[in-house]
């Protein structure tokens, strides 16, 4: 037994994972023929773009959630292999009822032939996907009900592979049922299937209501200048970092965190100021800390066509923390939030934000949050996506 190391530290890292190279019952291409009287029978098999231990968002919230009452094998991109080495899969028991497959293969339509040495059985009752990426792969498996969770627009993603569009089209015309994970993807999605409902992004409220109480603040952030203006999340093309920087200039005394880990930029890409902290990654189970030591909490992002579909899930999370919020005009925030998130387009108007928030506080501000909050929670998403799929 080992524990698995992953790129980002999440929930997952607080178990002791269980991680085996063709072991497990059933699996290993000397007994895949075999012994498949002992194979693992999946009642739900997940294709994902994400790596289960990235951040944790949208999928690790409805999966586990839904393993409560399914076996559930998660298929995660492959691991390209050089030479000398072939095509396998490594099998993380990551969670109760949830096994993560990490295939060594260079494109992931040799996923199937990995497939047919690692998993005999074929019969599976519901199959689902967040990448349109996986698509050329639900002919490897007879499932009984295929689930597309289109969670973000990813043609639109900085490096999206040209083909996103096309396998999504083929995707959609084998789901029996499309959820979306906002307002602007499920008007996006609606004309082109029948069956599509929309989903937008949950909360794990109790979880971030920890921030309300008296939980200690981060040693790296706790002596930093007030107010702390903080973000939490992936950093990437998504972020306007030249706001971040004209508005860290026009505020010397205010302090800028940003926590998360870097992807499709480099750190040379990052404006570089005396009030602008870059924390790095941290752990899911810590983001309530982070969040007590936040005075206001921001979301930056930029303008752009990937953004265009986004419904951030942080929105939610930084208002279970009470925290008041400033946000750039994101569709679904300004269509959802905007009567009680600051909404800027520029540097002037952030600042501007900050000072009528630390001078005049935000009260009515947050007491609209809680509106907002009774009305959500994954553990609803989860068992509302699963009776539309029972029904």
């Amino acid at each position: 037994m080992r524990r698995q190391a992953f790129v980002y530290p999440t929930k997952i890292n607080e178990m002791t994972m269980k991680s085996t190279e063709t072991v497990l019952p059933g699996y290993g291409v000397e007994n895949a023929g075999s012994n498949k009287e002992d194979a693992i029978i999946y009642d739900m098999i997940v294709f994902c773009h994400l790596r289960w231990g990235f951040v944790y968002q949208r999928p690790q919230h409805l999966i586990t959630r839904l393993a409560k009452s399914k076996k559930i094998l998660l298929i995660e991109e492959p691991i390209p292999y050089g030479e000398n080495e072939y095509a396998t899969a490594n099998f993380i028991e990551a969670e109760p009822n949830i096994t993560i497959m990490q295939s060594r293969v260079n494109h992931i339509h040799e996923i199937a032939q990995v497939i047919e040495k690692y998993i005999p059985n074929k019969q599976v009752k519901v199959g689902w996907f967040y990448s349109p990426a996986f698509s050329s792969l639900i002919s490897s498996f007879k499932f009984e009900k295929v689930v597309y969770d289109c969670m973000d627009e990813l043609s639109l993603f900085k490096g999206a592979s040209a083909e996103l569009v096309a396998q999504e089209k083929f995707l959609m015309s084998k789901a029996d049922i499309v959820f979306t994970g906002g307002k602007s993807l499920y008007e996006s999605k609606m004309h082109h299937h029948k069956n599509v409902h929309c989903f937008a992004s949950s909360v794990e409220r109790p979880h971030f209501e920890k921030a309300l109480n008296g939980i200690p603040i981060p040693e790296d952030i706790a002596g930093l200048k007030k107010p702390v203006i903080g973000y939490y999340g992936v950093i990437d093309e998504r972020i306007n970092l030249g706001l971040i920087a004209d508005v860290a200039d026009k505020n010397p005394t205010s302090s800028f965190v940003m926590i998360g880990p870097l992807a499709k930029i480099r750190e040379e890409d990052l404006p570089k100021r005396s009030n602008i902290h870059y924390i790095g990654m941290r752990g899911y189970n810590v983001l309530p800390n982070y969040l007590k030591g936040f005075d206001i909490a921001m979301m930056p992002f930029a303008l752009n066509e990937s953004t265009r579909f986004i419904s951030p899930t942080k929105t939610l999370e930084y208002m279970a923390a009470g925290k008041p919020i400033i946000s750039t005009p994101i569709k679904d925030v300004l269509r959802d939030y905007g009567h009680c998130v600051a909404i800027v387009d520029t540097a002037d108007e952030f600042s501007e934000a900050i000072g009528d928030i630390t001078t005049y506080g935000s009260e009515e501000q947050i007491s609209q949050f809680e509106t907002i909050l009774d009305n959500t929670s994954w553990d609803t998403t989860a068992a509302k996506m699963e009776e539309l799929l029972n029904n």
